[in-house]
């Protein structure tokens, strides 16, 4: 009985929001969430123009609620409008912009339609689109045409967890074309992501062997060019020869003192022979003179 139960409850939610997605088709209609509470049934409405919703004066809220109480038998239903700001990014709403304008502008410029919905969800952020748009476009003969950009999965649980499919239908001269948009938001963080926290970088920084520094230190100085090398070098040996030269002059000086005191040495050195010449050349000229 609890299971009967709980699939009519089922069911009537799937009836309520075919219902008015229906009566809401080009008011930007997006998705609805019923929520069953003590003073009734909660219906959220999540479009992107309220006004058209609403209408003047609440009469197209006022309607809707005579009907979802006629058709499903639904005591009081409070029906709330939440407004839609990310547009490019909701699938339903891109589904029926393309129905919407395949319906204006007719079957001749579907290439053109699809590509710019595209073009725009992505401008928008998204991950990847895909669009399949099948019937009888341009031609008497059916077949499925599809647009594709960027990333989107495929297959598995992050398919059917983080892509958007909405599937809406275009009524056209030809016949019924059907529309079917895949969108990947930017947001979705996928299982095989992996990313480094600073902390953690740090960590293995610190507690890396000194091996691993030493042989990083020679990489750094291999991949220097050898034009800095030369450039560093050149006030190396600059800065060598004035020392040298430096050292040439202090060493120069005391030896010229050195050889300047000799020759006063041998001034006196001298005046002593001469004397002692004179000494004895004057007795030799007093024994002549005898």
């Amino acid at each position: 009985m609890i299971e009967r139960d709980i699939l009519s409850q089922r069911i009537k939610e799937l009836q309520i929001k075919e219902f008015l997605e229906s009566k809401l088709f080009g008011a930007g209609y997006s998705k609805t969430e019923i929520k069953r509470t003590p003073l009734g049934e909660k219906i959220i409405v999540h479009t992107s123009r309220p006004g058209m919703v609403v209408g003047r004066s609440g009469k197209n809220i006022k309607d809707l609620t005579v009907a979802l109480k006629k058709n499903f038998k639904l005591e009081n239903p409070q029906i709330e409008i939440n407004e839609i700001k990310s547009l490019s990014l909701d699938a339903n709403i891109m589904a029926e912009k393309i129905a919407v304008s395949l319906e204006r502008f007719g079957s001749n410029r579907f290439k053109n339609i699809i590509h710019k919905t595209a073009e725009e969800i992505m401008r928008s952020g998204a991950k990847g689109v895909e669009i399949l748009l099948s019937g009888k476009v341009p031609s008497s003969r059916a077949r499925t045409w599809r647009i594709s950009q960027g990333y989107l999965k495929k297959c598995g649980e992050p398919a059917l967890k983080f892509v958007n499919i909405a599937y809406k239908v275009s009524k056209l001269k030809s016949g019924v074309v059907g529309i079917i948009v895949k969108i990947m938001p930017p947001n979705v963080r996928l299982p095989d992501y992996i990313e480094m926290k600073p902390e953690e970088v740090k960590k293995e920084g610190k507690e890396a062997p000194k091996e691993d520094s030493e042989k990083k230190e020679t990489k750094k100085d291999a991949e220097k060019p050898v034009a800095k090398e030369s450039k560093k070098e050149v006030p190396k040996k600059a800065e060598v020869k004035d020392k040298k030269a430096e050292v040439k002059v202090k060493e120069a000086e005391p030896v010229k003192k050195v050889e300047a005191k000799e020759k006063v040495a041998e001034k006196p050195v001298k005046k002593v022979v001469k004397k002692k010449v004179e000494e004895k050349a004057k007795p030799v000229a007093e024994k002549k003179d005898e």
